[in-house]
């Protein structure tokens, strides 16, 4: 427990105009849980801590929230409050009231929060004993206000004897398997509104469906057409799409803090606060069982490939995205893995040509980004960025690196036409040499409308609502076709 200014009798029922307003924090005056927020963080920056971390849960809910608490760099100043909470917080002050804060997060972060409010009389946390939650905290705030001598907002069903104990009870976006009950007990909800579609299609980051197209790849490489064949690719592609759908909602619980200091990414659903973020961490396990289950009735080759993807893919959540280049390479990787499960998928082997043509390809693609990302950062003034191991002064470099990757992805294509392969695949292989200035042309522009600030964080996502790079696609289809007749 800790600060706590002013006091009322035991049992004394005070006016409602005096009566202290005592707020809850995780999932009411925050649309976030600090001790998943914390969990995530801890394990994002030293993913080994989740051993010692398990020790202290089975030392209590208490004693692992204050260890969680100890190392946490929670900065109060980015969370997302919700303004209705505020709101009614402001008025209870307007009118005279006591405002307390009293969470079941540990006593550090709540005061943490408190002090960078600066409008609370007092505040209650949990310590490294007592877990101030439920029968707890309804406890203390009777001890403290008297049975039914203050009001109290909260938001789930550990608050149930909290509201019981409270003089007028308010809750913020209920479950819905709770609102019936809310209504019996004349629980006032303040506010219901619960999360959109559209902000879990963006928290699974469907539009990046598309980059899993790749599997088709080696169905058209390889010349393989029938039905049965497309079906199984297709089964790949929902089992890629689920697989990464999982990891970008771990990444970004792992990411929190920093998306909220991006320009953009500070709208990401968890940062922003538009989806619990316990409801979030439970759809992980989901996604992952569903594709794992789709690729098992794929192919065991196909379920092997995905694992391996599922593998790398954590490795660069929680730590190879920090690693300057390695991050890119690892990202060029993870593209190329999915035309490996492509052509797993459908039983053929995979083109030593097509491997390292998608690796330099990816590369530059990766490039890019990261060249975005600090263009970013340099025009809006902004630091060095705190989740990458790139400065600012680097852009330049990354950028030439990225053209270099590009051109040589246009390299080994040309090679690859000179190739005895093209000859058993393709009637007439020197059409193929069309796709090259294409290729050429496109990677160019892709890297000046970069340096143009003309593309938006990722040059993929660009691509597919680039009216040229569409352009440039369909006639490297055509050419491919039209040498394969």
């Amino acid at each position: 427990m800790a600060t706590i200014a002013s006091s009322s009798p035991e049992g004394d029922r005070v006016s409602a105009q005096n009566r202290p307003l005592v707020v809850d924090l995780d999932g009411t005056l925050i649309n976030s849980d600090l001790l998943v927020e914390g969990l995530f963080r801890r394990i994002g920056k030293a993913p080994l801590a989740a051993f010692p971390l398990l020790r202290a849960l089975f030392k209590g809910k208490a004693y692992f929230k204050h260890v969680i608490a100890e190392t946490d760099s929670l900065d109060p100043a980015t969370l997302p409050y919700n303004e209705t909470v505020l709101k009614i917080v402001e008025k209870a002050r307007a009118e005279g009231r006591p405002v307390y804060l009293a969470s079941a997060s540990n006593e550090r972060l709540v005061g943490a929060v408190a002090d960078h409010l600066g409008v609370f009389t007092g505040w209650f946390g949990s310590n490294a004993t007592l877990n101030s939650s439920s029968h707890n905290k309804a406890g203390l705030l009777v001890e403290k206000f008297g049975n039914q001598g203050f009001d109290y907002i909260g938001n789930d069903k550990v608050d149930l004897p909290v509201w019981a104990a409270a003089a007028k009870g308010m809750a913020v976006r209920p479950p819905s398997r709770l609102q019936s009950r809310l209504a019996t007990d004349h629980i006032e909800i303040v506010e219901n509104n619960k999360p959109r579609l559209k902000s879990w299609l963006k928290l699974f980051r469907i539009h990046q469906y598309a980059k899993n197209a790749l599997v088709f790849l080696p169905l058209l490489t390889a010349h393989k057409f029938d039905l049965f064949s497309f079906f199984l690719a297709l089964q790949a592609f929902f089992a890629f799409s689920l697989c990464a759908s999982s990891v970008y909602v771990l990444n970004d619980l792992v990411d929190i803090e920093a998306d909220r200091q991006h320009p953009t990414k500070r709208k990401r659903p968890f940062a922003s606060g538009t989806i619990p973020i316990v409801q979030g961490a439970l759809s992980i396990p989901l996604l992952l069982l569903v594709s794992l289950g789709l690729a098992a009735a794929t192919s065991w080759s196909f379920l092997g490939v995905l694992l391996a993807y599922f593998a790398l893919t954590n490795a660069y959540t929680f730590s190879l995205k920090t690693k300057m280049l390695i991050d890119v390479v690892t990202l060029a990787m993870l593209y190329t893995s999915r035309v490996i499960g492509g052509a797993a998928a459908i039983d053929v082997g995979v083109s030593e040509w097509l491997l390292a043509f998608s690796m330099f390809f990816f590369m530059s693609l990766a490039l890019i980004k990261r060249y975005i990302e600090l263009a970013v950062r340099i025009d809006a003034s902004l630091p060095d960025p705190s989740n990458r191991n790139y400065k600012l002064s680097d852009a330049d470099i990354v950028a030439s690196l990225a053209g270099a990757s590009g051109l040589n992805a246009v390299t080994v294509f040309a090679l690859y036409i000179s190739s005895d392969t093209v000859h058993t695949l393709y009637r007439h292989p020197k059409l193929l040499w069309l796709v090259c200035p294409i290729l050429l042309y496109w990677i160019s522009r892709v890297l000046m409308m970069a340096h143009r600030r003309l593309v938006n964080d990722d040059p993929i996502i660009f691509a597919l609502k680039d009216r040229v790079s569409l352009i440039c696609g369909l006639l490297i289809a055509l050419i491919m076709i039209v040498a394969a007749l």
